[in-house]
């Protein structure tokens, strides 16, 4: 699965990343099938912001609310690594559910990579600007 999404999408994750650290950023990724159409930063609700990452429930509410209503879907999550690389870490992974959501990861140098969060462990997906 190829992941689309704009430079200007990529941006803004970079930049909300950018602007958190050395917390941990987070926020919802909406769109459809492979397309990423908009990103949601959330508040990052995690007692520990420096190293572990909690999308305040509110914000997933909200996003599945909207989209019952004709908004886009969630078809991930992303999150930064304020002094680690774009990869799902052990806590991730501990973290994950199999459930096929993308996940935007952006590394302590900004690199962004995209995984997918697939039953047998994340893999990594191309990402393809539209």
């Amino acid at each position: 699965m190829v992941i689309e999404l704009t430079s200007d999408l990529i941006e803004q994750l970079q930049e909300h990343a950018a602007a958190a650290h050395p917390q941990e950023c987070c926020g919802l990724l909406l769109g459809q099938g492979g397309q990423i159409i908009e990103v949601q930063p959330a508040s990052n609700v995690h007692p520990a912001p420096q190293t572990h990452f909690e999308i305040d429930p509110q914000a997933l509410v909200d996003a599945h609310r909207a989209a019952r209503n004709g908004g886009p879907s969630i078809i991930g999550y992303y999150h930064s690594h304020p002094n680690g690389p774009a990869k799902p870490s052990q806590t991730d992974a501990a973290m994950a559910s199999g459930d096929g959501r993308v996940w935007a990861i952006i590394g302590a140098n900004g690199q962004l990579r995209l995984w997918q969060d697939n039953p047998g462990g994340f893999e990594e997906r191309s990402a393809r600007l539209a």
